[in-house]
């Protein structure tokens, strides 16, 4: 009995001490975005970690002072926590951000937004509204809000994120779940590592048979079989181990010299223990392989096709690359392994349609592809090659696969008539910037006096440039104030500055309804909630890409709910002329 009493102080030192602290990255939400208050000295793409006051969840709203929820009135919150990322007031809100909002209006907007495959600048407003420290809405749990975040970051893959929401929040209950998906996701990278680098976010009080699973291998992996031993004890005693996981760790201790040639599909831990302790290890996927098994096959190149006459194989194989579980280069890669002879290559554009399975034509005119020389050929065979993957609905295989090949190339290389077809072929990146604000004096809302949004140009220059622009427009009896000249003007009013007499603001501002079930929610102070409701009006499109009026009444409602930080998100994106 003693020996067992020593035996788990032992083991809870050792826990202790093999904890990891990870350094914290830098996480950029806003791009391109200047400070535009230097008083206020907050960034838009400030990292957590810079911010002046820090929000920790294991802290009673106690010792944050007492939080107003109207003016005259206080409440006392001595139990409860917050949970979050980002101080609420980076942007604009406060803790009580979503106390007048119920919670079934947040659980369907959730809903919606699901369905939707946001903007870069949607999701970028979503992340600020969702991890703002703040307390649940009416009639939602703590550990229901804290859920829907979690697996908001688990579902969009926000990996950085997830590490910055377990560095600032101490405890919660699906805190386990969150450490699951990052170590999964590294062992599913093949990057063993790092993941066992995530077992750090873990400690004592945190019991998951998982991951102490997990973290009994990575004391192996990293040569402390005597601490593995001890907490491998430890989980046997308290009856968390299994028998197949017992096998594997023994024979990687070393106390057993073979190990079952047994594949536990289970969750990827079992796996990924499989493939490394089989000798030989060969595993054929199916359609109910998880994707995290499929991404670990893809990463540890355990995915092959030995025999490239097995059509059968190689169709499930092409499937699944359709379907994004497999590296779609696979395929390519198999296609130069079918062997064809030389008189039905040199002869592949007539020869193709004769062949009697759909992947053997396929790869015969991608060998023939591979063995062009002129640039005509080549986008004649890459065109022929869409076809084919069209043909059998297996187009997500070639796209950007395509693209990037019309890319090698260049436009300006392909013959005339090839070119504007290969252009409508490039697959537009997300991530590209928006391009150098080019300023137009000419056009209200291309003027420089958007300088004070892009740049933070000195409030006392702006104010200058705008008595000269708006000056010299009025005198162009022709000039047209557009909706955009309209949102650039109200959000020059709300920031304090002065616009001619003879610019009839108001009157001209009329002329565009503001949904009232839009202005309903400012009445009723359901700040968060209108930022919601903005994201899914924004939905897929930037800023940029909506029509004038929406442009005008997103910032008018944003500027009557003093969300400024968002409002100018979406200017400097909805107004600018770029190059």
């Amino acid at each position: 009995m003693k020996l067992k009493s020593f035996r788990y102080l032992f083991s809870l030192i050792i826990i202790f001490f093999s904890s990891h602290t990870l350094s914290e990255d830098k996480i950029d939400i806003w791009n391109n975005k200047k400070d535009i208050n230097k008083e206020e000295n907050v960034q838009l793409n400030e990292n957590p970690k810079n911010q002046e006051t820090q929000l920790n969840s294991t802290q009673s709203i106690q010792a944050l002072e007492k939080i107003q929820i109207q003016e005259g009135s206080e409440i006392q919150t001595d139990e409860q926590k917050v949970f979050g990322i980002y101080e609420p007031a980076s942007f604009d809100f406060n803790l009580n951000m979503w106390s007048t909002t119920n919670a079934e209006d947040l659980r369907s907007s959730l809903k919606r937004l699901d369905k939707i495959n946001l903007s870069k600048s949607s999701r970028e407003i979503l992340e600020a509204i969702l991890f703002s420290f703040s307390y649940p809405p009416q009639g939602m749990t703590e550990k229901e809000f804290v859920d829907i975040k979690i697996n908001w970051l688990i579902n969009n893959d926000r990996t950085e994120l997830i590490e910055s929401f377990l560095k600032q929040n101490d405890q919660f209950e699906s805190k386990s779940k969150a450490v699951q998906y990052l170590v999964d996701k590294n062992i599913a990278s093949a990057n063993i590592k790092e993941g066992c680098e995530k077992i750090g976010f873990i400690d004592a009080k945190i019991k998951d048979a998982y991951l102490e699973k997990f973290k009994i291998y990575c004391l192996i992996f990293n040569k402390k079989q005597p601490e593995a031993q001890l907490l491998l004890d430890l989980l046997r005693e308290q009856k968390q181990s299994s028998k197949f996981y017992d096998d594997k760790i023994n024979f990687l201790l070393g106390v057993t010299d073979k190990s079952s040639d047994k594949v536990n599909e289970k969750n990827l831990l079992n796996f990924y223990l499989s493939s490394i302790t089989i000798n030989n290890f060969k595993y054929e996927p199916s359609k109910k392989t998880k994707p995290e098994i499929w991404k670990y096959l893809n990463a540890a190149n355990l995915i092959k096709l030995e025999d490239a006459s097995d059509k059968k194989k190689l169709k499930e194989l092409e499937i699944a690359a359709n379907n994004n579980q497999l590296n779609k280069n696979k395929i390519f890669e198999i296609y130069k392994q079918i062997p064809f002879n030389l008189n039905i290559l040199i002869n592949a554009k007539n020869n193709y349609q004769t062949l009697n399975n759909d992947s053997d034509a396929r790869a015969l005119i991608y060998q023939k592809y591979l063995l062009s020389e002129s640039n005509d050929t080549k986008i004649e065979y890459l065109f022929l090659l869409e076809e084919l993957f069209k043909k059998a609905d297996l187009i997500n295989i070639y796209s950007k696969f395509l693209s990037n090949r019309i890319e090698e190339i260049g436009i300006e290389n392909l013959p005339e008539r090839y070119q504007e077809a290969a252009l409508s072929r490039i697959v537009s990146d997300d991530d590209l910037l928006l391009g150098k604000v080019k300023y137009n004096d000419k056009i209200i809302h291309q003027s420089k006096i958007l300088k004070y949004y892009v740049e933070g140009e000195n409030k006392k220059k702006v104010q200058k440039d705008i008595d000269k622009i708006f000056k010299k427009i009025s005198k162009n009896k022709k000039y047209f104030v557009s909706a955009k000249d309209l949102a650039l003007a109200d959000a020059l009013v709300k920031d304090g500055f002065s616009l001619p007499t003879n610019f009839k603001y108001e009157e001209l501002a009329k002329k565009f309804d503001v949904p009232k079930n839009l202005l309903k929610l400012i009445d009723n102070d359901q700040k968060a909630f209108l930022a919601l409701k903005i994201v899914e009006i924004i939905g897929e499109d930037e800023p940029h890409e909506l029509d004038p009026e929406t442009i005008f009444f997103v910032t008018n409602l944003l500027n009557k709910m003093n969300l400024v930080k968002i409002r100018n998100k979406v200017i400097n994106s909805a107004l600018p002329l770029r190059t």
